[in-house]
C-alpha cells in the first residue's frame, strides 16, 4: 500500500467507533502474526487509537483494556471504567492532515524532539472547548478522583525541604534526581501553560502530574529512559486518563505502523503492560506527598500497596539496542517533554 492508501485506511478508523470486540480480534491478530504483521493492519489499530483520543476520549479505558487483554493473553485485574456513552466528538477541520504530516515526518527524521512535541501539542490545541469538558468529565470515571481534594491548586514544591529530608528517603532520592540530572522541579512552568484555566478536575491533575511524575518514576519502578517515559505515559493513561498521553501514544503508533514490524512487538509490549500496571495501582494521585518525604520508596509503596513495573524489556532498550529505529526521535520527544532543563545562567 502506499502512504496515500495507508492515510486512507487511517482515517476510515479515525473517524469510526470500533466496538471493543472487534479492537479485541484486530489485536489478536496483530500478536499471532509477529513480525509478519502488516502495515495495513497496524495502522488499522493506529486509527483506532487516534479516534479515541481525539474524539471519544472516555473510552479510552475500555479500548485500551481490549489491546491490553487481548496482546498479553490475560485479562486485567481491575474493575471496568465506564464510558460516558457519547458520540464522537466533530473532527476539526484539517486535523487529520495536520496528524499525519507529523507521522510522516517523524517516520522520515525530519523532526528533532521539541519539533514533535510541538506538533503532537498543537493536535491537541485544535480540540474545541467541548472536548476539553468531555476529558474532564471522564475524569471523574477513573477510580479515586472523586476523592480528591479539589480545591486550591497543589502549592509548587520547595527545593530546600527536598534538601532536608533524610538518606535513603523519597524526598532525598527526589532531590538527587532533580539536582544530578539538572531537570526542572515541576516539568513545565504551570502558568506559562494556563494549567488554571482548565476545567476541574483537569487543572488540578495536569498540576499534580507535572509535580509528581518523577514522583511516580521511583515509586512506581520506572527508569529514566525513553522506553520508560513512554511507558510512565501509559501508566498515567491508566490512572487517570491522561489525555495529552493518550493523543501522544497513538501518534507512536501509528509511526510504529509505518515502520517494519521487527519492533512493533517493543513498542506495545511496553504500552500494554505499563497499562495494565497502572490500571492494577491504587490511585497514586490520592498520595499525599508532602507528607511522606521523609519514608523510603518501599515504605510508601507498602503503604500505598504499590508494586514496581515489571519491565518486558531493558530500559534502555531505545538507547543501547535501537531496535526501533524509526522511533528513536518520538520516542526521545516524549522523554524531552518531562527532562526540560532548569534554565540557568552563564
Amino acid at each position: 500500500m502506499t502512504n496515500t492508501d495507508l492515510f486512507d485506511e487511517f482515517k476510515h478508523f479515525a473517524e469510526k467507533a470500533v466496538e471493543a470486540d472487534a479492537v479485541f480480534k484486530l489485536v489478536e491478530k496483530l500478536r499471532a502474526a509477529g513480525r509478519k504483521s502488516t502495515r495495513q493492519d497496524r495502522i488499522a489499530l493506529a486509527g483506532i487509537l487516534a479516534h479515541t483520543a481525539f474524539l471519544a476520549p472516555d473510552r479510552t479505558a475500555e479500548i485500551y483494556d481490549a489491546v491490553s487483554t487481548a496482546w498479553l493473553d490475560k485479562p486485567i485485574k481491575a474493575d471496568p471504567i465506564a464510558t460516558l456513552n457519547l458520540a464522537p466528538e466533530p473532527i476539526p477541520p484539517g486535523l487529520w492532515k495536520m496528524y499525519w504530516a507529523v507521522v510522516e515526518d517523524a517516520v522520515a527524521g525530519k523532526l528533532d524532539a521539541a519539533g514533535i512535541t510541538a506538533r503532537t501539542a498543537a493536535l491537541g490545541g485544535a480540540m474545541p472547548k467541548a472536548f476539553t469538558e468531555r476529558v474532564a468529565h471522564m475524569s471523574f470515571t477513573y477510580p479515586g478522583i472523586k476523592d480528591l481534594n479539589l480545591g486550591d491548586l497543589p502549592p509548587k514544591i520547595d527545593l530546600d525541604t527536598l534538601a532536608n529530608q533524610p538518606e535513603g528517603s523519597l524526598g532525598a532520592a527526589f532531590h538527587a534526581l532533580i539536582g544530578d540530572n539538572k531537570f526542572d522541579l515541576e516539568v513545565l512552568d504551570r502558568a506559562e501553560i494556563g494549567l488554571a484555566d482548565l476545567p476541574s478536575p483537569l487543572d488540578y491533575l495536569n498540576t499534580r502530574i507535572l509535580q509528581a511524575h518523577d514522583l511516580w518514576h521511583i515509586t512506581a519502578g520506572y527508569e529514566t529512559t525513553a522506553l520508560h517515559e513512554i511507558a510512565l505515559s501509559g501508566f498515567q493513561m491508566a490512572q487517570f486518563g491522561h489525555n495529552y498521553s493518550a493523543q501522544f501514544l497513538s501518534v507512536v503508533a501509528a509511526v510504529a505502523a509505518l515502520s517494519p514490524a521487527s519492533g512493533y512487538k517493543y513498542l506495545m509490549d511496553t504500552i500494554t503492560t505499563s497499562w495494565v500496571h497502572g490500571r492494577e495501582t491504587p490511585q497514586m494521585m490520592l498520595i499525599p506527598w508532602e507528607d511522606v518525604w521523609h519514608q523510603p520508596a518501599v515504605d510508601i509503596r507498602d503503604a500505598f500497596r504499590i508494586t514496581e513495573y515489571v519491565r518486558p524489556h531493558r530500559a534502555d532498550l531505545i538507547e543501547k539496542t535501537a531496535p526501533i529505529a524509526a522511533l528513536m526521535k518520538i520516542a526521545a520527544s516524549v522523554f524531552s517533554l518531562f527532562r526540560r532543563p532548569i534554565a540557568r545562567s552563564t
